[in-house]
């Protein structure tokens, strides 16, 4: 599991609760989380929920290979990371490597330095692995939160099942489709927000045809997985991209977490977010306020894949979580499954 059991703090308020830690390095994003956990009741008490855009697997898709600065620019956030954890005496942590780790001839290097940073063995995630992660850490935060696919909604209402979680990451996608909080099946596709851009979408805005190239690229992408979009009877969006999207769908002008953790949108909306970020040029993206900075020039490779996903899987409305595979790692500490 890669684990680190660490000393118990003194003083901490409840003693039920476990502080864990959990680090993705994903190809665009390095994350963490470090959260206070109640095994016995869910609970769960975040403290810390960073993003940092160090775009590790920058130019990987075209030479094979992690460059120079993108690993010095990750690891320094390692290096910040590595000290919030130990100011903040976490007990458990679990930290993990995803696409440009899988993909690039010297992943080592990021490993090897994650390692010497973080004391732990650094896991490099298989795409059904991390597809698996991000699945229970979205069941554990619909579940907190009272939307679930079996339990009751605000509105009274459920989820239909079988639900179908859409990971976009910079590298690859993570489709996983699941019944209650059980796994029926997972995949990961190469078609991520960094891939795509880097690929077609080299124009500021994309041309038409470069949109449709990253379309076709997508689309088969999709026929090739065991994981059919349309078999998903509800479809949740979580990451960076999906998050981003919903925001602007919903008109908000920050990303508020309490109004879009559970959001449920309609499609159409979704989809015409998604195609006016690829019309926007990079500096109008740059000016919404629910904009990260460093996502700002990759967005519009996610937004194409979250939109053909809305289309294979005829998606009338999409859910949104704000908790991911970060919450998945975060559980795997004190409920192993």
């Amino acid at each position: 599991m890669g684990g680190r059991a660490l000393p118990r703090p003194r003083g901490r308020r409840d003693e039920r609760a476990v502080r864990v830690a959990a680090v993705d390095c994903g190809t665009n994003a390095l994350k963490l989380l470090v959260t206070d956990l109640d095994a016995a009741t869910g609970a769960q008490t975040d403290l810390v929920r960073e993003l940092r855009m160090t775009r590790v697997g920058e130019g990987v898709d075209s030479v094979g290979r992690i460059t120079p600065a993108a690993l010095r620019r990750t690891l320094a956030g390692c290096d910040d990371y590595a000290a919030a954890i130990d100011r903040l005496e976490v007990e458990r942590l679990r930290c993990g490597a995803t696409s440009a780790a899988r993909d690039a001839a010297n992943g080592a290097e990021l490993v090897t330095g994650m390692r010497a940073r973080f004391g732990v063995p650094i896991e490099v995630l298989s795409g059904e692995r991390e597809a698996a992660l991000s699945y229970a850490g979205v069941v554990h935060g619909l579940r907190r939160s009272g939307v679930t696919a079996a339990g009751p909604m605000p509105a009274g209402q459920t989820l239909a099942e079988p639900m179908l979680v859409v990971d976009i990451g910079g590298g690859s996608t993570e489709l996983i489709l699941g019944q209650g909080t059980q796994v029926r099946a997972a995949a990961s596709a190469d078609v991520g927000a960094v891939r795509l851009t880097e690929r077609h979408l080299r124009d500021d805005p994309p041309t038409a045809a470069q949109r449709d190239a990253a379309v076709a690229d997508v689309d088969a992408a999709l026929l090739t997985l065991p994981v059919r979009p349309a078999d998903a009877g509800t479809l949740v969006g979580v990451s960076g991209t999906a998050v981003t999207v919903a925001a602007l769908a919903l008109g908000l002008d920050t990303l508020d977490p309490d109004r879009l953790h559970g959001a449920r949108i309609r499609a159409d909306a979704v989809r015409d977010a998604c195609a006016a970020l690829l019309a926007a040029p990079v500096a109008e993206r740059l000016a919404l306020g629910v904009m990260h900075p460093g996502r700002a020039d990759v967005i519009g490779g996610g937004a194409i894949v979250l939109d053909r996903v809305l289309v294979a899987a005829r998606a009338e409305e999409l859910v949104v979580s704000t908790c991911d595979v970060l919450d998945g790692m975060a559980w795997s500490l004190v409920a192993p499954a």
